[in-house]
């Protein structure tokens, strides 16, 4: 594991500057007008839209984020753990829930554009992300892990030396597996960047790359739809989910903690996260 944390911190500052180069291209600060919590009058936090919490995601996570086949959950039009609590976020807060789906980069810039309130797609906290953006409380665990096919050769992490490696664009997974192999990666050249995870696991099925580097719930999704695929037993990485929002917005982040530590002591998370990934035993 220390390998994997001495690459992440050794590629933040070059996916620092590339996110900054994107996100500070001008004056971005929302027209924001206060929003009020219904439960206790606060009126200091502020949306980019009156009475909305607009949430960017990338809807090819499941079961955190995914589209709908009907009107989704509430209506919304989308289903999964990050955004049914995002549902009950926006309602402690008095607010409606907006949900914005786009590419991963695309959510995470749109929080550092002033597009949206926050981000929610499986978003660890990383050192670089910390330069652009402010995180809530941590929600949930993501365990990465490696998608091979069943008669693969990769038996170990360390048999991913010299394969060629899909990811997820712009994910945890991306840059601990592009960073040098001086800094415990495998260098840009053994990786495949994707828009989605459904893509990368496609591209395994069709022989154009040798393993996926992804979250474990989505992972378990893809291989149990997809005969002759397994996920290694060993992680790859162990991180927390947070809630992204624009950096200096601490009225915001502090109203969305208190409406998680409420949550969080209800029940209303672990029963979301139990509905999608039910407990083994």
């Amino acid at each position: 594991m220390n390998k994997k944390i001495l690459a992440l911190l050794s590629a933040g500052a070059l996916m620092t500057a590339m996110l900054a180069g994107c996100g500070n291209g001008g004056n971005n600060t929302p027209s924001s007008t206060p929003s009020t919590d219904e439960n206790t009058g606060d009126t200091s936090f502020t949306t980019i839209e009156e009475g909305k919490l607009i949430m960017s995601t990338n809807a090819q996570f499941p079961p955190y984020e995914l589209v709908s086949d009907g009107e989704g959950y509430q209506g919304t039009g989308y289903e999964g753990i990050d955004v049914e609590i995002a549902y009950a976020l926006a309602e402690k807060l008095g607010l409606e829930l907006v949900i914005d789906d786009m590419d991963f980069d695309g959510a995470l810039l749109a929080v550092q554009n002033g597009r949206s309130d926050i981000v929610m797609a499986g978003v660890t906290v990383n050192e670089e992300r910390l330069v652009n953006m402010d995180f809530t409380d941590s929600y949930a665990n993501g365990v990465q892990v490696v998608i091979v096919p069943e008669d693969s050769d990769i038996q170990s992490i360390e048999d991913l030396e010299g394969k060629q490696i899909g990811c997820q664009r712009g994910t945890t997974g991306f840059i601990y597996c592009s960073d040098t192999p001086e800094n415990g990666g495998y260098g840009e050249d053994a990786v495949t960047a994707y828009d989605d995870g459904a893509t990368a696991v496609q591209a395994l099925l069709n022989g154009q790359i040798d393993c996926v580097v992804i979250d474990n719930a989505p992972a378990q999704e893809y291989v149990n739809a997809n005969p002759g695929l397994k996920i290694l037993d060993t992680e790859f990485a162990n991180e927390d989910y947070a809630i992204g929002v624009a950096k200096g917005n601490t009225a915001l982040r502090d109203a969305l903690n208190v409406a998680l530590d409420e949550l969080e002591a209800d029940g209303t998370i672990q029963g979301i996260i139990d509905k999608y990934i039910p407990a083994e035993g």
